[in-house]
């Protein structure tokens, strides 16, 4: 039979995934300022109740869900990881703006720019 390939076949798998165009990104990010990488979390606030945020790492916390993909290396910080499981990562770039694009399945609502988000019922929020 046929070995199992891809993210379903991987027990484990990881919590997000990064584009190429994001890879890049934050690839080019890390280098030019000597980063040990990128932190993504979230944070109450915005319209739509919860926003994303986003900081260099020179010291990862020990807790920190660590994803890598093609010289990127982004952390998840703890409280965030339930939110962002699943979400992939992709940079977009237009005439108005260029930008981290976040596709999170976990959203259930999201405001006009996209930075602002609230999340399916989960207990404890």
């Amino acid at each position: 039979h046929a070995l199992e390939t891809g993210m379903f076949g991987i027990p484990g798998k990881q919590a997000v995934t990064i584009t190429p165009k994001a890879a890049a990104q934050i690839t080019k990010l890390m280098t030019s300022g000597g980063h040990a990488g990128l932190r993504i979390g979230v944070k109450k606030g915005g319209c739509a109740g919860m926003e994303y945020t986003m900081e260099y790492v020179d010291d990862p916390d020990k807790n920190d869900e660590v994803v890598e993909q093609d010289g990127a290396r982004v952390l998840i910080a703890p409280m965030a990881q339930m939110f962002l499981f699943g979400t992939e990562i992709d940079y977009e770039t237009s005439l108005l703006e260029s930008g981290f694009k976040f596709n999170n399945p976990n959203v259930s609502d999201a405001c006009g720019c996209g930075e602002s988000i609230s999340f399916k019922e989960m207990p404890g929020l």
